[in-house]
């Protein structure tokens, strides 16, 4: 019993553990690396829990090409739907296009307005918002890199809301229904190009 008093006696009279000075700050820097860790790296998880997934993934120099194939001819205004790094946006105002693009990321946002920038190409303009609410009735040209499975309800959006004779180029996968009137390239490389008519 003396024992247990003795023990009892030296838990409770047991002084609190003090942090350093060094300790503090390091615990401080930690905690600072998580949190900025968590703000970055948000925007490119998130999107594995919306319905649709639309994963960043850029696009290839053979898809880039192929693009810029699928354009000849054509000239106006052009939006890329889920932009990313804007490199789309910016060949297409290389190629003397009004170019925009729309992406949800603040940080493929922040850098593509950043690259707009160094590259001189001021026309080309980035804006954050949601592809599914955007009105696509202002543009002559499109170009979505999609998954298989948006690419029905996109193809819907088209028909409801693109101006006659808007041209949509459809990357990765092909629009279901639509018949393309032209077909650029092979595999993950392919475009399949759409001329947009009233229904």
């Amino acid at each position: 019993m003396a024992a247990l008093d003795t023990l009892l006696s030296e838990t409770t009279s047991a002084k609190p553990v003090k942090i350093s000075p060094a300790g503090k700050i390091l615990v401080g820097i930690t905690g600072g690396l998580a949190v900025g860790l968590t703000v970055i790296c948000a925007p490119f998880i998130s999107p594995a829990f919306r319905k649709i997934c639309l994963p960043y993934i850029p696009a290839t120099s053979e898809q880039l090409k192929n693009i810029v194939v699928a354009l000849r001819g054509k000239k106006g205004t052009l939006l890329d739907l889920g932009s990313g790094d804007g490199r789309i946006v910016l060949e297409a105002a290389k190629h003397n296009f009004v170019s925009h693009g729309i992406e949800l990321n603040p940080w493929l946002v922040l850098y593509s307005k950043f690259s707009a920038f160094k590259t001189g190409h001021h026309q080309a303009k980035f804006y954050r918002n949601d592809l599914w609410k955007f009105d696509l009735s202002n543009y002559d040209n499109i170009v979505v890199f999609g998954v298989e499975q948006m690419m029905h309800k996109l193809e819907k959006k088209f028909i409801k809301e693109c101006k006659t004779n808007c041209n949509v180029l459809a990357c990765r996968f092909p629009l279901p229904n639509l018949v393309p009137i032209e077909t650029i390239g092979h595999g993950i490389d392919r475009v399949w190009v759409y001329n947009i008519k009233p229904s």
